[in-house]
This record gives structure tokens, C-alpha cells and sequence, in this order.
């Protein structure tokens, strides 16, 4: 049996999360970009790259930017976005980063595309791929859901229509086992719904310290939002960690 991830990010998923824009991420982009303070030439990893909306932003900033996924047909979008090969795309498993050590000065990790795993240590070891590509003045940033906000703002059950398609989206969503879960229906009225699953680990900033430190990683920095406001533990929408090499 396939796990989650690797049935959900499909063509539906482009459906599902349209509502996110570029020009949103390209605004995202130059905050975070802001806060690492890479060098215009800054060789960046973004792992989990999805239609490679922050990755093309990255590299209209001027960083050379290399954007991974496991997701072939995410890839395929960012292809069709990527015409002038202003980024490279790779298709991979985060767990096992295919690149050398050393060779990133920054790697991002964002829209909380961690803790997808459903055994813990495949979660460290994609900690510890960050540390290993990582140059020794490098910087890595993880931007994760804050799982008291999730806990305390959950919404049960949510609907809407697709413009563009005319699909109607039913999105369940419950907390079990330490996992947030949204459950997915898709389809036209009275005909079939496609169904599929998402699981996140509600992981928290105690957790991430705990396992950044055994990964060799420095925890610096950890901003509540996109706009560069505290973390506030039972206010936040994001924990948004930024750190470095422990040497």
C-alpha cells in the first residue's frame, strides 16, 4: 500500500490548493529571503518544492535555486512554469537528499511540507539530509504549522467550488494520534468524488529543538508568521524556525 503522500500529491492537489498564488509566495519569498541574508549568488535547496511557486521566486531574487519533490506530476507544473530553466527540478525522496554534502548554502522548507512521516525517525532523517547539504555558513528555515493554533482553530468540516472546473471540494478535517488529518472528497454533483488523505505530525517547538540538537543543527530564530511577528505559543499560525550548522 502507497502511503499518503504519495497518492494525494496529484492533479487534484493543483485543484485543491489553486488559492495559492504566486504573486503571494513571491511576496513570502522576499521576507524570508530577508531574514537568511544569502548572498545574491547563494546556491538554495527547496525541498518540497511542489509547482515550484517559491523556487521561481527564489531565483528571480538571483539566488541559484534547485527545487526537489517526489511528486512527478507537482514536477510537471513547475516545469511548465520553469520555460527558461531558471531553476533545476528533482524529482526525490527528502529523506534521502540525492546531492553531495555541503553544497547548500540555504535549504527551505515551507507550507509545512514536514513531518509526513509516519514513523519519527523518518522525520529526523530528513533533519539530518538538511544538516548534511548544508555548507558550513549555511542556513537552513522550516516553516511549520503551530500545532496549539491548529488545535485550538481547527475547523471540522469545509466546502467550496472551483471556479475554474466547476468541482465541488468537501474538506474533513480531525486531530488523531498526534496527527492532524484532512480528509478529501472531489467531484462534480451527483457524480463520483475522487478521495484522498493528508496526515501532518503536530509537532512542537519542543520536539523540533529536541531533534534539530540531534541532527547538529542550531535552533536561532522562530518567527510567528509571514510578516515577521513573535511566536507566540497559543497565538501563532506558523512557527517559522531559522537556524545553522552546530560546530
Amino acid at each position: 500500500m502507497t502511503d499518503w503522500f504519495e497518492r494525494s500529491f496529484g492533479s487534484d492537489y493543483m485543484i485543491v490548493y489553486r488559492h495559492r498564488n504566486w504573486e503571494q509566495a513571491a511576496c513570502e519569498v522576499q521576507r524570508m529571503a530577508g531574514w537568511l541574508g544569502l548572498p545574491v549568488d547563494a546556491q538554495v535547496l527547496d525541498i518540497g518544492c511542489g509547482m515550484g511557486r517559491h523556487a521561481l521566486a527564489l531565483a528571480e531574487l538571483g539566488f541559484k535555486v534547485t527545487g526537489i519533490d517526489l511528486s512527478e506530476a507537482l514536477l510537471h507544473e513547475a516545469r511548465e512554469h520553469n520555460r527558461e530553466g531558471q531553476i533545476e527540478l528533482i524529482q526525490g525522496d527528502m529523506r534521502r537528499l540525492p546531492f553531495g554534502a555541503g553544497r547548500f548554502r540555504a535549504t527551505l522548507n515551507l507550507f509545512t511540507s514536514f513531518g509526513y512521516f509516519q514513523d519519527e525517525q523518518d522525520n529526523l532523517a530528513v533533519l539530518k539530509e538538511i544538516r548534511r547539504v548544508l555548507t558550513d555558513d549555511g542556513q537552513y528555515l522550516i516553516d511549520f504549522l503551530n500545532p496549539v493554533y491548529i488545535e485550538r482553530h481547527l475547523v471540522p468540516h469545509s466546502k467550496r467550488v472551483d471556479e475554474e472546473t466547476g468541482l465541488h471540494i468537501d474538506e474533513f478535517r480531525m486531530i488523531e494520534d498526534g496527527m492532524v488529518i484532512k480528509k478529501i472528497a472531489i467531484g462534480l454533483p451527483g457524480g463520483d468524488k475522487r478521495r484522498y488523505e493528508e496526515r501532518v505530525r503536530l509537532y512542537s517547538l519542543e520536539w523540533f529543538k529536541r531533534m534539530l540538537k540531534q541532527a547538529g543543527l542550531t535552533l536561532d530564530r522562530v518567527y510567528g508568521d509571514y510578516d515577521g511577528c513573535p511566536y507566540l505559543e497559543t497565538e501563532s499560525k506558523r512557527m517559522i524556525m531559522i537556524g545553522r550548522l552546530s560546530l
